[in-house]
């Protein structure tokens, strides 16, 4: 291994230099270790003030949520909550399937989720997505906030500056969830529940909520138990316009050339489509917790967590099919021509020419679960000697047990035509035909789809700290750490073009709703027919011609990760009279091994592995071993009573995500773009540097300035290469655009202010924006990069009743790759607001209302085009909580 001089080595070396100096000056010896009085924090300015004691004493920089916090917060999940804290961004999509209603993704200071690291309790989490590109094409390291509600948190701390006794995985930063603990009650028997409802504007229904907590201890605090559980039930409608194949080009050669030549070389929207999805969310877990001191040296825990969540879903997309006519069909007089796209349009109809295609995509089955164990054990072996030991095992699973596919030539002899209105507006569009009617006529693919994916690791971890009485050397914390974890996508039977016509014939309808589309504004079709969700499952199911055996075993889809870790880390930690802060090194070693499956180009003369329907297959072995020692430093200066300032640096790891190691592939047949992995990338490396001014000017209260800079080495972006593959539909090996990662360099830099203040007796105020500056070599945008985000919150609060309101900022960023071109997401905002009237001791109503503003969410293509447009309507939830 080499090993050399760099920047921030020297800073490391710095912070040393600094410390030594500050020992010569100040050698004050290191209190003993002694364990906390319990605190019990209620309401809004208890929580607030116990987040900024954790956040004051700490010795890097972290931002705090407590309990009470989330519970005052109108949050329904952990992401929720955590998008109102300086340098975090949330999003609520993880792949391609747009954004949704609640927050799904957390990540910091305007970086990709992926480089975020999610710890429960200090140890990883098991996760897997529903959506089918989620476990597939966009498998990354994130962790789905959707399983994690809200009522299971203690704590949350974000470490926005590395320790050494960090397990790694946080490029840019690491989440903790801290759940509650049941010798920390303060009450022998605690039970606690809630019950309500939740309505939702736009399916209008109102659906469960539920959750419930018990907790015992013995006479003598030695042993305890706390159970919780919840079950909570959702119903989602999306109102959408989506631009499916993006912006097509009108060749040179195409027919409608010869006679409009102005034609050639124009680019028009291609499958514009009204999309209506609809999903029902019903999620159930809970978490056991088990502690005992069998001695005052040792104190034992054993916890069990499970979220499963069922995502049924259904999407309709009614489209005008623009590819099946542009390049042949000259439009009516008066089209226009704008930054060479044709903008404005329309075609008269002519007879046995499609004008429409109608995707029907149902996922009956689709679903997310995690669950983890683990047991812990902590041991005071001494007055100054300190030891933690856990072993656990955690897995997450996402499925989409049945993809049943179904799709529509529809339009027949029509005509059409759209306008663009930019991105700020959904396309206006029509299509000649009785929308309302059903069909048969020109069935495409009709067939089913299933995918799975499953993340397992098992660890080990032994901790240890020694305090000592040495000057300013307070204590020196050691630990090794061994995971062993796995990544696996499955897909057993690929897209089969089963026809099923017949058996739809006369089927079941429904249509979309009267109001579809009324906050998106614009023109579009709207009173549209489609087979029911049962109806296209019964179609399916009872077909002879769609098959569910080994023939269509999709492997080009599919891989296997197999990743073995062993770190170990040395963190010295110092106090001084006016000082304090730490130094550490850790050192990560990794072993990969991928294994996927490689297609065989038509004609090939090497002897396949496996075969399918789908091709021939090469199974690909591929074996990666990096290891690095990780450096970190952390100090923070008392510069007065009030005043604090903090500087830390360095330098944290990631490794790409999944699917980008994975060398699999899945492609789309209707637009001939596809993704790809590359088993060959390198760990993505940050040097990070951090300082920050911490003003606490009174009780309660925060003003804070920071800035930061991360340098990204081996950052993953994407480019675009033309790879010869099958088509599962007609058998030939056709041309397709295919996406794949590569590794490249980029950086972020940016600055934090933050303000928060009780006013009077029963008022208060938070609020922090957040600027990032991120770019790519060459120039090209940083994915999740939202230059301005800010977050203002106003509260009231007396004994009995309590208000907050929140609004949410953050500007237009880079989401990713889709279908071979780069899109971006829009500034969004979002408007929140929670009321809680505490009745009698044992009983409390509240109300919180989310989404209130009712925002739409839009996405562009980089050339400015409109690539989709999103209503998710509000939501309102009523709870009874009952304390006894």
């Amino acid at each position: 291994m080499k090993h050399r001089r760099s920047i921030l080595s020297a800073a490391v070396v710095t912070c040393l230099g600094m410390a030594v100096q500050a020992h010569a000056q100040e050698a004050a010896p290191a209190s003993n270790a002694t364990d906390l009085d319990t605190v019990v924090v209620t309401g809004i300015r208890g929580s607030m003030e116990k987040s900024l004691d954790t956040k004051r004493e700490a010795n890097a920089h972290v931002e705090v949520v407590t309990a009470e916090d989330i519970g005052k917060l109108p949050a329904r999940n952990v992401a929720d909550t955590l998008q109102r804290l300086p340098g975090v961004n949330i999003s609520s999509s993880s792949a391609n399937e747009g954004g949704f209603d609640e927050s799904d993704r957390v990540s910091l200071r305007g970086t990709s989720p992926s480089l975020t690291q999610t710890l429960v309790n200090g140890h990883t989490i098991g996760t897997a997505d529903w959506f089918i590109l989620s476990q597939i094409e966009t498998v990354g390291r994130s962790v789905s906030y959707s399983l994690l509600p809200s009522e299971l948190v203690s704590q949350v701390v974000v470490n926005k500056s590395s320790l050494a006794s960090l397990p790694e995985g946080g490029a840019t930063g690491t989440v903790n969830i801290i759940t509650r603990k049941p010798l920390e009650f303060p009450d022998q028997f605690t039970a606690e529940a809630s019950i309500g409802g939740v309505y939702a504007d736009g399916p209008g229904k109102t659906t469960p909520q539920f959750s419930g907590l018990f907790n015992w201890k013995n006479d003598a605090g030695t042993f305890g138990v706390m159970a919780q559980a919840f079950y909570q039930e959702r119903e989602l409608r999306r109102d959408g316009q989506e631009v499916v194949g993006g912006f097509g080009q009108i060749a040179d050669d195409a027919a409608v050339v010869a006679t409009n030549p102005d034609l050639a070389g124009v680019y028009f929207p291609s499958l514009i489509g009204s999309t209506y999805f609809t999903q029902t969310r019903e999620r159930k877990g809970g978490l056991i917790e088990l502690q005992a001191k069998p001695s005052d040296s040792w104190t034992l825990g054993l916890s069990a967590f499970v979220s499963d969540m069922d995502a049924k879903n259904y999407n309709r997309n009614y489209m005008l099919w623009t590819g099946n006519f542009v390049n042949s069909q000259a439009p009516l007089a008066g089209y226009r021509i704008e930054n060479n796209t044709l903008v404005q349009a329309d075609y008269a109809g002519v007879a046995g020419t499609g004008y429409g295609i109608y995707d029907m995509i149902s996922r009956p089955k689709s679903s997310a679960k995690s669950h983890y164990v683990t047991f812990d054990a902590d041991w005071a072996a001494s007055d100054n000697l300190d030891i933690k030991f856990q072993l656990g095992t955690t897995e997450g699973k996402g499925e989409t047990g049945t993809q049943n596919i179904a799709e529509v030539v529809t339009g027949v002899g029509g005509g059409g035509g759209w306008t663009v209105n930019g991105t700020g507006r959904p396309i206006d569009w029509y299509m000649g035909g009785d929308h309302s009617q059903p069909t048969t006529n020109g069935f495409g693919t009709w067939g089913i789809q299933y995918y799975g994916v499953e993340d397992k690791e098992n660890w080990f971890s032994a901790d240890a700290e020694l305090f000592v009485d040495k000057g300013v050397f307070s204590s020196l914390q050691f630990g090794a750490r061994y995971t062993d974890h796995t990544r696996e996508v499955s897909s057993p039977y690929g897209s089969d073009p089963g026809n099923i016509a017949g058996a739809l014939a006369g089927a079941a309808v429904g249509y979309y709703p009267g109001d579809f589309g009324r906050d998106l504004g614009g023109s579009f079709p709207t009173n549209i027919w489609y087979f029911t969700q049962d109806a296209l499952e019964d179609a399916v199911n009872n077909n002879s011609t769609v098959r569910r055996d080994g023939a269509r075993h999709n492997y080009g889809s599919e891989f296997k990760i197999d990743e073995q870790t062993a770190s170990l880390y040395a963190q010295a930690n110092f106090t001084g009279d006016t000082w304090s802060g730490n130094v550490g090194l850790r050192y990560v070693d990794i072993t990969q091994k991928i294994r996927y499956y490689q297609s065989l180009a038509a004609g090939s003369p090497i002897t396949p592995d496996v075969s399918s329907l789908f091709g021939n297959f090469l199974r690909m072995n591929a074996e990666n071993s990096p290891s690095r020692l990780l450096p970190s430093a952390n100090l923070k200066f008392n510069l007065s009573d009030d005043l604090l300032f903090r500087f830390a640096a360095s330098q944290t790891q990631t490794l790409p995500d999944y699917s980008a190691l994975s060398g699999s592939y899945s492609v789309s047949n209707l637009t001939h773009t596809g993704n790809a992995g590359n088993p060959s990338l390198e760990p993505i490396i940050a040097t990070n540097f951090d300082a920050a001014l911490e003003w606490y000017f009174a009780p309660r209260a925060l003003l804070s300035f920071g800035v930061f800079s991360i340098d990204l080495k081996n950052y993953v972006k994407f480019g675009v290469t033309t790879q010869e593959l099958l088509n599962d539909q007609n058998g030939q090996y056709e041309l397709y655009d295919v996406v794949a990662p590569i590794n490249t360099n980029g950086k972020v830099k940016g600055f934090e202010i933050a303000y928060e203040q009780p006013i009077g007796d029963y008022f208060g105020i938070n609020a922090n924006y957040t600027y990032a500056d991120g770019e790519a070599d060459g120039g090209e945008d940083l994915v999740g990069t939202s230059k301005n985000t800010y977050n203002v919150s106003g509260y009231f609060e007396n004994d009995r009743f309590s208000a907050r309101l929140s609004y949410t900022y953050r500007s237009s960023f880079y989401h990713g790759m889709l279908r071979a071109g780069q899109y971006y997401q829009d500034d969004t905002d979002n408007l929140a607001a929670s009321l809680s009237y505490k009745a009698t001791d044992w009983l409390s109503i509240s109300f919180d209302a989310l989404n209130l503003n009712n925002p739409d969410l839009k996405y562009y293509q980089a050339n400015g085009q409109p690539q989709a447009f999103y209503s998710n309507g509000r939501q309102y939830y009523l709870n009874l909580r009952f304390k006894f």
